[in-house]
């Protein structure tokens, strides 16, 4: 799969607003259990920069060059395993590969740490809350063996902030010294709050989040577990939005599918299934009657030479043709969107009636069934080298970060910078011009 460049895919940030440094609760200095493996030395690092040009630029420039700390495990740790008590939550909407880093999470710690307790916290963050009635689970290796197998979550989520107090509370009621935080930026900002608190009352907590959306919309970060299977679960979709417009004269498919703030779910499935003649997203502006990009003009066009169209639309993309209407937002504060699959939809019926000419518009949402499915394979195997990667970051004191994947390496990135910035398609990317090449340009 395609890795995003430096800017490819974020916004724009100024090297002096990039702060790569991760924080430690203090100096290792316990050995470490782990036998037989390689060691990553304390000070390694993965180069920011992708482009060999730029990085010789960056150095003659600088003196040094921007990096993040590289995962792994290391040679010493913080926290001796033997006294540790780790806690596992997943929260924000459910994902495939969640029960994959939940059992990756659970293994690494007991079977390679030997840490004696792991709970599973019910229902993300209200889990952490007495008030809601939520009791842990205690995970084991033997409970977790077969979960893989199933979409979803064992622990269930939810969505929303509650009180990092009484989380911390929690937290030091339970001896928990190792919080893994399993979700999108929603989830990744109520973890760094947790952390300001924990350090307010200087407690020896490591919080790490491991990054979850099928949206692949967390910066710094090349993509996100759950997005490879959500990518190939499209496919049986658009080919049935496919052979449904074949089927009938002026048939038209029309595929609505996840992508609140960024398109890359509608974009990389436009070039796995080159079916799709029009891919509409959140970051590319499109109207529908008039002008270069208009929408309908050119599908009228469409239908007359070839008899038929498929188009896919992310969630986020057409906002501004909802006139007047504010969605509101969840409860993790993230804007709703109003439906764009279901206004295309009308407004795809209502021009062809107003051209007096019959199409037959079929129209899916396959977004909660993609997002429930269990990982495909290498996404599974994502999934188990991330929770990996997060363990040792805990067990060596790491905390306030999440673990990231960048230029082929697993690193450790800030909260502060994964939530800095929504990551999205860059126009003038390989990635969209790729996607405009195999669609309809007339």
């Amino acid at each position: 799969m395609h890795r995003l460049s430096l800017r490819e895919g974020m916004e724009f940030m100024k090297m002096a607003e990039i702060d790569l440094s991760v924080t430690k609760l203090g100096k290792a200095t316990i050995p470490s259990p782990l036998n037989d493996v390689n060691y990553e030395e304390e000070n390694s690092t993965v180069v920011y920069e992708k482009d060999a040009r730029k990085i010789v630029e960056e150095y003659r420039r600088d003196g040094k060059l921007l990096a993040f700390e590289k995962a792994g495990p290391q040679r010493m740790v913080y926290h001796d395993s033997a006294w540790s008590k780790a806690a596992i939550l997943t929260a924000g909407g459910i994902c495939p590969g969640l029960n994959d880093v939940i059992k990756g999470l659970t293994r690494t710690l007991m079977v390679r740490y030997q840490v004696p307790i792991v709970y599973g916290i019910k229902y993300g963050y209200q889990g952490l809350v007495p008030a809601f009635g939520h009791e842990p689970l205690l995970l084991t290796p033997d409970m977790v063996d077969d979960i893989h197998e199933s979409g979803g979550t064992i622990l269930g989520s939810s969505r929303g902030r509650q009180d990092e107090k009484i989380m911390v509370d929690t937290l030091e009621r339970m001896n928990i010294n190792m919080l893994f935080c399993v979700g999108g930026d929603g989830t990744l900002r109520c973890a760094h709050d947790i952390v300001k608190e924990i350090a307010r009352r200087r407690l020896n907590i490591s919080v790490i989040g491991i990054p979850k959306t099928i949206d692949n919309d967390i910066s710094f970060i090349d993509k996100t577990f759950g997005f490879e299977t959500a990518v190939y679960a499209t496919n049986s979709v658009i080919m049935a939005a496919h052979n449904e417009a074949k089927g009938a004269p002026n048939g038209i498919g029309l595929i609505h599918v996840m992508g609140r703030d960024s398109g890359f779910i509608a974009a990389y499935a436009t070039l796995a299934n080159t079916h799709i003649n029009y891919c509409l997203v959140p970051e590319v502006e499109f109207q529908l009657y008039d002008g270069p990009l208009a929408l309908l003009p050119s599908l009228g066009r469409r239908l007359k030479e070839r008899k038929h169209a498929v188009i896919i639309v992310a969630e986020g993309a057409g906002q501004y043709l909802f006139k007047n209407q504010d969605g509101g937002r969840d409860k993790s504060g993230n804007k709703l969107h109003n439906n764009i699959g279901l206004f295309l939809k009308d407004e795809i019926n209502q021009w062809a009636t107003d051209n007096k000419f019959d199409v037959n518009v079929k129209y899916f949402d396959p977004s909660y069934m993609i997002r429930s499915l269990p990982a495909n394979g290498t996404d599974a195997v994502f999934c188990q080298l991330l929770a990996q990667c997060a363990v040792h970051a805990a067990m060596h004191g790491c905390t306030d970060m999440v673990v990231g994947h960048w230029n082929e390496s697993f690193t450790h990135v800030p909260i502060a910078m994964a939530t800095s910035q929504r990551k999205k398609i860059d126009p003038k990317s390989q990635i969209w011009l790729s996607v405009k090449s195999v669609t309809w340009s007339h």
